[in-house]
């Protein structure tokens, strides 16, 4: 695949983190009385903003019920640091690669920049990357905003990009600026789902995904 810049989703695609996402978000809600939901609900929403999920889940949350549930939220999540060991096999040599091919990398995810900052520090992902986004300091995906942004900085039109991701937001965002992108189904989303958004390819391992970069 002949592209200059390659983005990243975070949480699924190069973390192995959405149980954990999903478990501190269930534990944050139901201890403040909110009602547990399918877990399917709660992987579902992993890639927006916070505050988009949690009125996705639930309708009609006020500004201060949902300050009170990030903050349940931040204490389980930030209990667990995110090591090299959490980050999936073989992508670290994905970046590492692409790097050494002369392509940029970079992340647009839904965590917050406090969250993406630790989690790029202790997975030791962090040097591979010219540039990250997150839904707190942008909009929340599936708006492409974030990729503009990135677009932007590197003065690439979208079809010389591609997003990879592992659900359905990082899919869409891409659609919706005519970018390139690629679903990896070892995260939220499988191949049903991702492929509605006419992806470049869906991949299932990281071997696929290194034959689609050409690498």
């Amino acid at each position: 695949m002949n592209v200059k810049v390659v983005i990243f989703d975070w949480d699924g695609t190069l973390v192995d983190s959405v149980e954990h996402i999903a478990d501190s978000l269930h534990q944050a809600a139901t201890d403040l009385g909110y009602p547990a939901l399918e877990r399917e609900a709660y992987r579902d929403i992993i890639g927006l903003g916070m505050v988009e999920a949690l009125e996705k889940l639930y309708p009609g949350i006020s500004r201060e019920e949902m300050k009170s549930i990030r903050e349940g939220y931040a204490g389980y999540f930030f209990s667990k640091v995110t090591t090299p060991q959490n980050v999936f096999s073989g992508m670290a040599e994905v970046l590492g690669d692409l790097r050494q091919s002369g392509r940029r990398c970079s992340v647009a995810t839904g965590k917050s920049r406090r969250g993406l900052e630790g989690a790029l520090e202790s997975s030791g992902l962090g040097v591979h990357f010219d540039i990250t986004r997150c839904a707190d300091e942008t909009r929340s995906k599936p708006d492409p905003l974030m990729l503009r942004e990135i677009l932007d900085f590197y003065r690439v039109d979208p079809s010389e990009a591609v997003m990879i991701g592992d659900t359905r937001y990082d899919l869409d965002m891409a659609r919706r600026i005519g970018m390139p992108s690629i679903g990896v189904e070892w995260g939220v989303h499988k191949r049903d789902v991702l492929g509605d958004y006419q992806p470049h390819a869906v991949v299932e391992s990281v071997a696929e995904l290194r034959d689609v970069l050409g690498l």
